[in-house]
């Protein structure tokens, strides 16, 4: 029975960056055997055992056989004499195939450490076009390391629009694609994520609703990037590294791909064209309610929020209510941070000036200040309470304004 420290860690050290988790791997050895050292098995596809003191993760070494469609369609065999060797084959990337044993020696049979040096994302063989959500983690991986100059090695590239023009992406199941979707989007270069899956093929199979943004124009005067696609991973950029907020920036602008070819380049009405589509991308990829609630009001409120100081009080209320953002202010924050990553991402405009998320801020707040109470005291009750409530709110967000205009 030999133990080795195998996969992320292994790569990360030799990147010189942080090492958050270790995996292992077990030759020599059987699940009654783990058991017998205090291993406790865990999942039903795969022969894994936490560690009785560490927790962490020790894999039986396997093999893999193709027996259907999809991340699931495999025979797995776990006997005691794979070899490491075998089990290296069957990962994804060189870089993820390098093995170090108990004295340190690394183990890198197909080449993971040069295409460390060549900044190569390359797959391990042939074997890799068995298992489409590959496509996904190797894009994962180029948002994760673009920094640092990875790129997808070109054979791996023409492989993965094999497998995509095989029909293999479309069985993918929904949780396997919002769980490296999710993680993607909080990568550095979560652009990147979007670029790699357009090169393949893959994101008109899985998020066709963004594909189509692609070569969509905009007004120059606005968007000097003028494609609308473009803009998008623009603002992705201009996004910080939180989940919620570069969901909703990817989103945003999902109605543009439904404009008449004939109003071109304008887009009049996209933000109410958008809120179905956001809602059938959400429910594909049964995404969280609070993700989906905020993608849903940034799509539909983002231009209230750039038009923020020529609307009237009224109507900042209405937009208020229906972002629930008095009972939810964490998430009318991050809509307005969404936003500003919206108006930054244009082509020469990232570092211009966003008074509207300062405005709105206060605006809101001046709205919450206004309670029930002192209204009831008055004798209000009722419908008229609730008619004099917002009075009362749109009197103090038009104080607001009046003093962000003096």
């Amino acid at each position: 029975m030999k133990i080795y420290l195998v996969g992320g860690a292994v790569r990360d050290r030799l990147l010189n960056r942080p090492v958050t988790e270790r995996d292992w791997v077990v030759v020599g050895a059987d699940a009654d055997r783990m058991q017998d050292l205090g291993y406790s098995p865990v999942g039903k596809d795969f022969p894994v055992f936490l560690h009785p003191e560490t927790g962490e993760e020790y894999a039986l070494a396997r093999t893999e056989r193709k027996s259907g469609h999809g991340y699931g369609g495999f025979t797995v065999n776990a006997d005691a004499n794979i070899t490491l060797e075998e089990d290296l084959l069957r990962r994804d990337l060189t870089i993820n195939a390098i093995a170090e044993d108990t004295d340190g020696k690394l183990i890198d049979p197909y080449g993971g450490q040069k295409d460390l040096e060549a900044r190569l994302l390359r797959h391990v063989s042939p074997a890799f076009a068995e298992d489409p959500l590959r496509i996904l983690r190797v894009a994962r991986f180029a948002a994760r390391y673009h920094h640092l100059g990875f790129s997808v090695a070109p054979e791996t590239m023409i492989l993965m629009r094999q497998m995509v023009e095989a029909g293999e992406v479309e069985y993918l199941v929904a949780e396997r694609v919002w769980k490296e979707v999710s993680r993607a989007l909080t990568e550095p270069d979560p652009d990147i994520f979007i670029r790699v899956l357009r090169d393949c093929g893959a994101l008109s199979v899985l998020l066709p609703e963004l594909e189509n943004l692609f070569g969509v124009p905009q007004p120059p005067k606005h968007h000097p990037e003028v494609d609308t696609g473009e803009h998008v991973l623009l603002a992705l950029r201009a996004a910080p590294a939180e989940l919620p907020l570069r969901f909703a920036v990817l989103l945003h602008d999902l109605g543009k791909g439904l404009t008449p070819e004939e109003i071109l380049p304008s887009h009049h009405g996209h933000e109410a064209a958008g809120v179905p589509l956001v809602k059938a991308v959400c429910e594909r990829w049964r995404t969280p309610k609070d993700l989906t609630a905020l993608a849903v009001g940034v799509c539909e409120y983002h231009l209230h929020c750039h038009r923020a100081f020529e609307l009237r009080p009224q109507t900042i209320m209405k937009m208020i209510r229906s972002l629930d953002a008095l009972r939810r202010p964490e998430r009318f924050e991050n809509f307005l941070r969404a936003c500003e990553a919206d108006a930054r991402g244009r082509e020469g405009l990232e570092n211009r000036d966003y008074p509207q998320v300062d405005f709105l801020r206060a605006a809101r707040d001046g709205a919450a200040a206004v309670t029930a109470e002192g209204l009831i005291k008055q004798g209000y009750q009722g419908a008229k309470l609730g008619q004099a409530l917002d009075r009362e709110r749109i009197k103090a967000i038009t104080k607001v304004k009046d003093d962000y205009i003096a």
